[in-house]
């Protein structure tokens, strides 16, 4: 599969593809969104909110949750915030998610069945890593976004004046229910 988009990619470099793409770094609405890297959302969640490439910064991961203040995903939402100009952000988690009720001793076996040896499942527990903590899921999709947004907000890096609201969109109908009103970080 990935020779075959390779191929494409050369054709699509080969016909100027890119150009109706072109769009500055600065999102146009002013907009940063963390949601899920479910595959349903990569077309349904930009068309059921009517953004386009450039509108927004789309931040994705499992399950569309910061689980940690200084994971990736907030580290991202800070340059949006401090070097992109983002004044507003959505949690966007989305009904059917597979990272609710993940289970992280199937994931564990799963990686040993694949070929990771037991020493470096155990080194990662010497070194501090909860593995079971890291690889859970969540249990409930509204309260997860509710913690996200509080991290978010009560971030002690986030600027006060940062908007952050959270919601679930239906990924059947593209339904977006507001589950934390839009308000400002602190």
């Amino acid at each position: 599969m990935i020779e075959e988009m390779l191929r494409h990619n050369a054709q699509f470099i080969q016909e100027d593809g890119a150009r109706r793409f072109a769009t500055s770094k600065y999102p146009d609405k002013g907009i940063a969104i963390v949601t899920c890297m479910d595959t349903r959302l990569v077309e349904l969640l930009p068309a059921a909110l009517g953004i386009r490439g450039g509108d927004v910064k789309m931040i994705k991961n499992a399950g569309g949750t910061i689980t940690n203040p200084f994971d990736s995903t907030m580290r991202s939402l800070l340059v949006a915030v401090y070097e992109l100009g983002v004044t507003e952000i959505m949690v966007i988690a989305h009904t059917d998610c597979g990272v609710q009720g993940m289970n992280p001793h199937h994931m564990l076996d799963a990686m040993r069945s694949r070929g990771v040896d037991d020493e470096h499942i155990s080194l990662m527990k010497h070194c501090g890593i909860d593995l079971e903590a890291w690889l859970h899921g969540f249990d409930d999709t509204e309260l997860a976004v509710r913690e996200t947004v509080d991290l978010i907000r009560n971030h002690p890096l986030m600027a006060s004046d940062v908007t952050v609201g959270g919601y679930i969109i239906n990924t059947d109908t593209g339904a977006l229910t507001p589950i934390c009103r839009a308000a400002s970080a602190r």
